[in-house]
């Protein structure tokens, strides 16, 4: 068996069972290499819509279990939930966040190492069961009427972990079956599970808590357990594993998981052999422009992880049109942000491929999202209407650089040029990226829980600030695009080698 940093494979690829049996069906015996591609990003798609849904009960169910701090209404009947009541409760909530999204972002490294070296259905299922699991047991402190901090902390941390393990997998096993030239759109429309996730969680959550806020945890915790088993008896997750056939060339079954499915794999270098070793952890970052687009996304993750977990409770505790909405409408009222995430993803990745350009297309998103987070806080409480239109518009801008950094970038990246055909870093990469994204992610909504206790406009001001650093960070990317789409290239270029220096080709494992 092959130890935890080696660059060996710790499992034997065989086909899902859930294939035999689609394959019956079909008179040839097989299925073609594009209806292999629909089911792998109908089932990645389904699998990540399942994780972020199961992540919104937490925000749905601020305002039931703790007070309002302005008093303006009563929450719920039962006026709150020991011991997020009290007057420190909001401060409560957010470490609960900080606790499920701090070992969020250290579990996707971990993840995402592993994600390279073993089977990504059976490792993905067992990410989705046990996230499923753990959002469940939040759920039971209602019935079994716990009421200790630490239990809830211990339940969101473990159900980081587990959740930690589904993004890594879910792009990797997308990377493995789409080349690079429609990345960007594909990967675009793909992203929209994010934001479908955050508004079927939200409205599962919301019509489930007039029964007790412990069912807003068990609906999500049942959908995500049904579709892990799903996507075991179904995904493949690479060509070599169901041996599919492209374009009538078989595909080299002696590949192994995260040979990329890349316009070079696809050419006639497929006859001449790749690198089979996983790329190691550090020279993952060695990779020109992952450690720019990391750090990036942490700024970029925490506006939208701010959104994710708090917007239910500040649009609750805004006056919109001079009154307050009950705490089911403003999360209702709330997947507005998201709808508008599905949109700017969708353009994010249109205008990249258009423009063949990642940064230039983030960093006009990124940028535009200032004067969109301010014009929402000062505007937004006119009318419903009014509020209605920002945020909509506030979510395709916070939403779409967000979805391609963490899809379409972070693949072309898992797949760069200096890897020299070693396209074994997907999940690596990916995790590099999002991980670092994540730490942003558990900053900002715990920074929420504290500065909203003093001012929703610091909270803002805060969120703005985050927008134009991760901006200021795409600079040398965005000169150095811009360069080349005014004066083009004298070879295949990816734009992204511009973040750093040439450095010698990364073929060593560390």
């Amino acid at each position: 068996m092959a130890s935890w940093t080696s660059s060996e494979f710790l499992y034997v690829e065989i086909k899902p069972p859930g294939i035999h049996f689609l394959e019956r069906f079909k008179r040839s015996g097989k299925l073609s290499f594009k209806q292999y591609q629909g089911l792998v990003f109908g089932l990645t798609f389904i699998a990540y819509i399942a994780f972020h849904a199961s992540r919104k009960p937490n925000s749905i169910v601020k305002g039931t279990l703790s007070k309002s701090p302005t008093g303006h209404f009563k929450t719920t009947d039962q006026g709150g939930w020991a011991p997020f009541d009290g007057p420190d409760g909001t401060a409560l909530l957010g470490q609960i966040d900080l606790a499920f999204l701090s070992v969020y972002a250290v579990g996707m490294f971990v993840a995402g190492h592993l994600g390279d070296r073993l089977d990504l259905r059976t490792f993905l299922t067992i990410g989705m069961v046990g996230t499923g699991v753990f959002t469940a047991l939040f759920g039971v402190a209602f019935w079994a009427n716990i009421h200790s901090f630490y239990y809830f902390l211990a339940i969101q941390t473990l159900a980081g972990w587990f959740q930690s393990i589904g993004w890594p997998c879910v792009v990797a096993v997308l990377g493995n079956w789409f080349d690079k030239k429609r990345r960007g759109v594909i990967m675009g429309v793909w992203s929209a599970h994010t934001s479908i996730g955050n508004i079927v969680g939200s409205l599962i959550a919301t019509g489930l808590l007039k029964f007790g806020w412990g069912w807003s945890f068990v609906g999500p915790a049942l959908l995500i357990t049904f579709l892990g088993l799903v996507v075991y008896l179904f995904l493949p997750v690479n060509p070599p594993a169901v041996e599919a056939e492209r374009d009538g060339t078989e595909v080299d079954s002696t590949m192994r998981l995260g040979d990329t499915i890349t316009e070079s794999f696809l050419s006639s270098r497929m006859s001449t052999g790749f690198d089979r070793r996983a790329v190691g952890f550090l020279a993952a970052w060695k990779i020109p422009g992952v450690a720019i687009f990391a750090f990036c996304l942490f700024f970029t993750k925490l506006v939208s992880y701010t959104f994710l977990y708090w917007l239910p409770f500040y649009v609750s505790q805004t006056e919109i049109g001079g009154e307050h909405l009950s705490q089911e409408t403003s999360g209702n009222l709330s997947t507005l942000f998201d709808v508008g995430g599905v949109v700017g993803g969708i353009l994010a990745g249109y205008f990249s491929d258009q423009l063949d350009g990642r940064a230039i297309t983030a960093g006009g998103f990124i940028y535009l999202t200032i004067p969109a987070l301010f014009l929402y806080r000062t505007y937004g409480h006119i009318s419903m209407t009014i509020n209605i239109i920002l945020m909509f518009t506030a979510g395709v801008f916070v939403n779409g650089p967000y979805a391609l950094i963490t899809t379409a970038v972070a693949a072309d990246l898992g797949t760069h040029k200096s890897l020299k055909g070693n396209a074994r870093a997907l999940a690596t990469v990916t995790a590099i990226i999002d991980g670092t994204g994540s730490v942003g992610a558990a900053i900002g909504p715990v920074l929420t829980g504290y500065i909203a206790a003093i001012s929703w406009d610091a909270v803002f001001y805060m969120l703005m600030t985050a927008a134009l650093i991760s901006g200021l960070l795409l600079t040398k990317l965005i000169i150095t695009e811009v360069k080349t789409l005014l004066y083009g290239s004298s070879e295949e270029d990816e734009i992204v080698s511009a973040a750093s220096e040439p450095r010698p080709p990364i073929d060593v494992l560390i």
